[in-house]
């Protein structure tokens, strides 16, 4: 992760994320504002996001986009970047039980260990 990208983060909108290998491939949303980033990985409050954690039983790639027009850009105004990484979903363990002090509505945490970040605008 570099300083565009967690100034990136560090704006609200949506973020999707993707189960890339998934046939049919499915697609959750959440809010950056949502997402903390530990280390190398992302902490993602889950309350939904069923059709994704079906997936992962056969494979726990998925990628994830995000984006701010707030933030400059390679050629602008607007950053844009995809998140490639492996997903579990937790439900227990500190992480999950910071969460849901946070986010009373959680039910589990999806954590993605992170692989590689690109930025795409």
């Amino acid at each position: 992760m570099n300083e565009k990208f967690l100034e990136v983060i560090a704006h609200e909108g949506p973020v999707t994320i993707v189960t890339i290998n998934g046939n049919p491939a499915h697609v959750v949303n959440t809010w950056a504002s949502y997402i903390t980033v530990k280390a190398d990985r992302l902490l993602i409050p889950a309350a939904g996001m069923h059709s994704i954690e079906a997936d992962f039983l056969k494979d726990n790639h998925v990628l994830l986009t995000f984006g701010s027009k707030e933030v400059a850009g390679t050629v602008g105004p607007g950053a844009g970047f995809h998140v490639l990484g492996t997903g579990q979903f937790v439900e227990a363990g500190v992480d999950f039980e910071e969460k849901k002090q946070q986010f009373p509505w959680v039910t589990r945490l999806l954590v993605v260990s992170i692989i590689d970040v690109q930025q795409k605008i």
